[in-house]
């Protein structure tokens, strides 16, 4: 079927909303047909262009905003990015509180926006100084012009999604949907496309996706607040009930881990080639839960709330998986379970003896590590650290332009302390009082590198090791 193009548009602005959905046809939805709904093709890559121009217009209208002043928003990312492209757009200075679990590649868009992105805690709740929401409020009664968007109380959002993504959905599904799975952040996805579907389908239930840790899915099953946890999925999930959400919206919630989420979201790319955010596995996963514990068949919608391209570096990263115990790894009981980026999976980063200091230097870089262990032919034979390089280069009688093409072999370590991958964690100890890495073979064989952060993350995931 050949789709009519869009004729050409004055603004970025005039391209959000409309956004295609796609129907899930290579994995088991038990009796019901899922359909996913690509916010990721807006724009900014999320859901949260939407509101970010309802929220900033219902601002310009009531003078809250004025030419010259600074939005200032706490967001665990995408409605950063909303704002900062809109705000970009319209010409105002933007100034973002967030958590520090937020993806590197959201950090980077935001500066590359020229937003002013400050960094806080994310193992703190309301009423914390460094809980964002919290500072991102006294920020904005300390600067003049300032215009705190309070995404989580403000009308402005979830009338957003009343006007736009609900009736879209309606239009898209030939006016029959039983079933639209949500995930709540601020809560105004929730709220304005309930109070929609309310008034022109009551038949469709609002489902909610929660990550664990969150208090949504036991508050909607209670009526009780609880403290809540901690969860690795970004953007949804909440400590608190916003006051944008309505709960009493929701027909069904379901607790999703992370490790479901990551695993959710990988296999959206495996099997449908759809590259979507961690929120996006946590909305997947519940929405596979609702649509197969259906005995008869139902139309279900839920999002891909943005792109997975903000999450390269951490749901698509193995190691990062790993590191984060979301990944299924064998464990052994002694160093072998230390070891992140082993060897024999690619992950060990090495240099040959062979290899110039610059190979070894952008390594090092690339993979934002200290020191290098040196392999020929397999066989652990040395390792450079900074230190190593930095001689090397500060050599004198050395041309300064032949000094980065040095051989790795001329400044290495050989002196070697190498643990057998068998041997307990208590091995460990010694080598880091030397202030050294843990180099770990199985028998000849390099096996990886152990570091003082590896311990310290295995004692974190693993406490009764400790």
């Amino acid at each position: 079927m050949t789709q009519s193009l869009t004729k050409p548009v004055g603004s970025l602005m005039d391209l959000i909303g409309n956004t295609p959905i796609v129907e899930i046809k290579h994995i088991d939805t038990g009796p019901c047909r899922l359909f996913i709904k690509l916010e990721s093709q807006n724009p900014g890559g999320s859901i949260k262009d939407r509101i970010a121009v309802s929220m900033i217009e219902a601002a310009e209208r009531e003078g809250w905003l004025k030419p010259g002043g600074t939005i200032i928003e706490a967001t665990a990312g995408n409605t950063g990015l909303a704002l900062a492209l809109i705000g970009v757009l319209k010409g105002y200075k933007i100034l973002l509180v967030v958590p520090d679990k937020m993806a590197r590649e959201k950090v980077q868009h935001l500066r590359a926006l020229g937003a002013d992105v400050r960094i806080t805690r994310s193992d703190v709740g309301k009423g914390h100084p460094e809980y964002y929401q919290d500072l991102a409020q006294r920020l904005a009664q300390s600067i003049p012009g300032g215009f705190y968007v309070n995404q989580f109380a403000n009308p402005a959002n979830p009338e957003a999604h009343f006007k736009t993504t609900g009736p879209e959905i309606w239009e898209q599904m030939d006016h029959d949907v039983d079933a639209v799975v949500v995930g709540v952040g601020s809560g105004g996805t929730l709220s304005g496309i309930g109070r929609y579907m309310r008034q022109v389908s009551p038949k469709t239930e609002m489902v909610l996706a929660d990550p664990v840790g969150s208090i949504l899915t036991h508050y909607v099953e209670t009526g009780e607040l609880i403290e809540a946890g901690s969860w690795t999925v970004e953007g949804i999930g909440e400590d608190f009930i916003p006051d944008n959400a309505e709960m009493g919206l929701v027909k069904k919630a379901y607790s999703i881990s992370d490790r479901e989420s990551m695993q959710c979201a990988r296999e959206l790319l495996l099997k449908e080639g759809i590259l979507a955010g961690s929120s996006s596995g946590t909305l997947f996963g519940a929405a596979l839960r609702y649509c197969r514990e259906q005995t008869t068949p139902k139309r279900v919608v839920t999002f891909v709330c943005d792109t997975g391209a903000k999450y390269l570096s951490k749901v698509y990263n193995d190691f990062w998986l790993a590191e984060q115990g979301l990944a299924e790894r064998p464990m052994h009981g002694d160093l072998r379970d230390l070891v992140a980026r082993k060897m024999s999976e690619g992950g060990a980063v090495v240099v040959g003896p062979d290899d110039t200091l610059l190979s070894a230097y952008n390594r090092m870089r690339q993979a934002d590590v200290s020191q290098l262990p040196v392999l020929q032919e397999g066989r652990l034979v040395g390792v450079l650290d900074e230190s190593d390089i930095l001689k090397g280069v500060d050599k004198e009688g050395v041309d300064r332009d032949a000094r980065f093409k040095q051989p790795v072999k001329s400044v290495m370590t050989t002196k070697l302390r190498t643990l057998q991958a068998r041997e307990p964690i208590e091995e460990l100890l010694p080598i880091f009082e030397r202030d050294e890495v843990a180099l770990i073979i199985d028998g000849e064989e390099f096996v990886g590198v152990i570091t003082r952060m590896d311990l310290i993350n295995h004692l974190r995931l693993h406490p009764q090791a400790a």
